[in-house]
């Protein structure tokens, strides 16, 4: 066999694709010898030898048969549709309320049998009072809840008028508590009034 052309092909590559290249043939003389004795078995039905032969036996196998490929594409398999997870069942809208009410009755009930009278109508007074406080924020929109509380915190330091009240007394450690409890209210009313002032400049054009 004679070579007419560059024999120097490894050499004339860059060196990427000259690794490439002898990776490809390393591969291909390990097909040829499968037993690594040396021996080259050239396998006429391995499509990638039979490419790669032009000689064999005196005869030319060049160009080589073409490849056997399927006509019809395989079919995909088929997919079973994914079962959808069963709803599990949910309590009823008004369980959660009722459940609720019931433990606060329960509750008054048991406080109301061994706390004094006078205390029990402070405590109504309290619960109606965090009840209608609760429906009021619950219906007004969420835009409006930032204002809304710091007026109520304002409106709140209503306690104000018990310090001054007590601020006259003539006990000093009263007077003390009753002057810092008018400072921190001030600070209350003009931060709350201040606050929502703000706030609902942002709302006007």
């Amino acid at each position: 066999v004679t070579l007419i052309g560059y024999t120097d092909l490894p050499s004339r590559l860059a060196a990427q694709s000259s690794q490439l290249y002898g990776t490809n043939l390393r591969h291909l003389l390990t097909d040829m010898c499968p037993e690594k004795d040396g021996e080259l078995n050239v396998d006429m039905d391995d499509e990638v030898i039979r490419g790669a032969t032009v000689v064999k036996d005196k005869e030319i196998t060049w160009p080589p048969p073409a490849p056997k490929l399927s006509a019809a594409p395989p079919k995909p398999a088929e997919e079973k549709p994914a079962e959808p997870p069963s709803p599990k069942p949910e309590a009823p809208a008004w369980v959660g309320p009722a459940v609720t009410f019931g433990i606060g009755a329960l509750a008054l009930l048991g406080l109301g049998s061994v706390a004094p009278p006078s205390f029990m109508a402070h405590f109504t007074v309290f619960v109606l009072a965090c009840f209608v406080g609760y429906m009021v924020i619950w219906n007004v929109t969420a835009a409006l809840h930032t204002p809304l509380m710091s007026v109520t915190n304002a409106i709140s330091s209503i306690i104000i008028i018990g310090a001054l009240l007590q601020i006259s007394s003539g006990e000093s450690w009263i007077m003390w508590i009753a002057g810092i409890t008018v400072l921190i209210t001030s600070i209350n009313i003009a931060g709350g009034f201040a606050v929502t002032r703000r706030m609902l400049q942002m709302f006007q054009k």
